[in-house]
């Protein structure tokens, strides 16, 4: 877990440059939408990239992290 970047879809996205990411699926109702049940990861410049749900919650955990120092997987002591 001590990498810069975070692998989404087939992108090395650097954790710098993650504004936010979404804590629901996409979901519009258009039948051509083909992002339905992903996750939109909007990066700087609005730019975004798309996460089924492991690449989202491992983007989360690499965040949190790099941030924190500390893995959310374990337990609080």
């Amino acid at each position: 877990m001590g990498s810069i970047f975070c692998k989404i879809d087939d992108k090395h996205v650097p954790l710098y440059r993650v504004l936010w990411i979404s804590d629901l699926p996409h979901f519009c109702g258009d039948d051509e939408c083909v992002r339905e049940g992903q996750y939109e990861i909007r990066l700087e410049v609005e730019e975004s990239v798309w996460a089924n749900r492991e690449e989202r919650d491992r983007l989360l955990a690499a965040i949190e992290f790099w941030q924190t120092g500390k893995n959310p997987d374990q337990e609080q002591r």
